[in-house]
């Protein structure tokens, strides 16, 4: 049986709730604002540029607008559970009122989710399920929607092929990795095109990324890579650079994730083929939301739509976002309509490629 299971319709991909009145929040443990709660953000790692530059600005900008007596304590792992459990502790021992985990580790860190408990500490869940652990609530993407959605493009751009697909997963270590992969696969498997090279990538490390596409080429034949299913934009950088420093000319379609800025920018150069909008700060917004209603009344927001999924110890309420497929003809309709990036951010130094893909930057005829 499959360890997540959708229980309700799909929610819409822009989640908004009014909680209390605006005030001062600290980060970092550094707060301005009463300090009368706590609200400690985990984050797993910075190799995605995600976390640092978009889930933790909006989930400390959040929770100053509608906690007043709120304090924000942010932490990074740099990809270390060990050191994550440590943060934990550490925002456990200095006064946390609910640790928003998004973990290094799925499974280890229910350790981490059952020293909260103990401690009288709910736990939300972020992006990253907790696995096999009593998680109070869980804030994410429709994650098999994902892998659907990279392979669904990929083999509509490869088109029919006798070539081989690299498939590059995310960690082994991370649950959602194997969301994705699931839900690739539910698309991939059967549809004429084959798998030449399938590999886990440990910490969705860009490096070993392109390690195994060095090997994936040596292995298949540089010729014979019709396409590249990359779990997310680190990687597809990685998988690039292997490609470029080979002589591939020109590039296979390559899928990514995240909407990183470089991905993005190497959709309108044409090294990338897409990647996968998520739109981050919404989701951490909406686990600002919950977290402070937890931290007030020890209850998420009353008249939050959840669907629920299954961690292995129980159900588990979970809000679910809906991602979007990016390409170089949907960039303006997505990540500059929503906000996520500028047109001068993506389009600096290249004028030719944004007139092209319909993105005008300022001052540009």
């Amino acid at each position: 049986m499959a360890r997540r299971h959708l229980l309700a319709a799909a929610l819409p991909a822009v989640f908004v709730l009014a909680l209390g009145a605006c005030g001062a929040a600290g980060t970092s443990g550094s707060g301005s604002g009463d300090g009368e709660l706590q609200i400690a953000l985990l984050l797993p790692e910075n190799k995605t540029a995600r976390y640092e530059s978009h889930d933790r600005p909006a989930f400390v900008e959040r929770v100053h607008e509608i906690c007043a007596e709120c304090e924000t304590l942010v932490s990074n792992a740099d990809q270390d559970a060990a050191h994550q459990q440590a943060q934990a502790e550490a925002a456990l021992t200095n006064g946390a009122d609910v640790l928003v985990l998004d973990p290094v580790d799925s499974r280890s860190a229910s350790v981490i989710v059952r020293q909260a408990h103990a401690a009288g500490v709910p736990v939300v869940s972020y992006d990253r399920l907790v696995l096999d652990a009593p998680v109070d609530f869980h804030v994410t993407f429709d994650n098999e929607q994902v892998g659907q959605l990279q392979a669904e493009v990929l083999l509509a751009a490869v088109g029919a092929t006798d070539g081989e697909l690299v498939v590059l997963n995310g960690s082994p270590t991370d649950d959602n990795s194997a969301l994705f992969r699931r839900g690739a696969h539910s698309v991939l498997d059967g549809a004429g095109v084959a798998v030449g090279a399938e590999v886990d990538v440990p910490d969705w490390s860009p490096d070993q990324a392109q390690e195994a596409m060095e090997r994936a080429l040596t292995t298949l034949g540089r010729d014979r890579v019709a396409g590249v299913y990359a779990a997310n934009d680190g990687m597809a950088g990685g998988a690039i650079a292997a490609m470029k420093a080979a002589g591939l000319d020109p590039l296979p379609p390559v899928t990514g994730q995240d909407a990183e800025l470089a991905a993005v920018r190497r959709i309108l150069t044409g090294e990338q083929y897409m990647t996968v909008y998520k739109a981050v700060r919404t989701q951490a917004q909406a686990a600002a939301d919950v977290a402070v209603g937890l931290a007030r009344t020890g209850e998420p927001p009353d008249g939050l739509r959840t669907d629920w999924v299954d961690n292995g110890h129980g159900r588990v309420p979970a809000l679910m976002l809906t991602p979007v497929a990016v390409t170089r003809d949907t960039i303006a309709a997505t990540v500059v309509a929503d906000g996520f990036w500028t047109v001068d951010e993506i389009c600096e130094g290249l004028a030719a490629e944004c007139a092209a893909a319909g993105l005008a930057q300022d001052g540009a005829p």
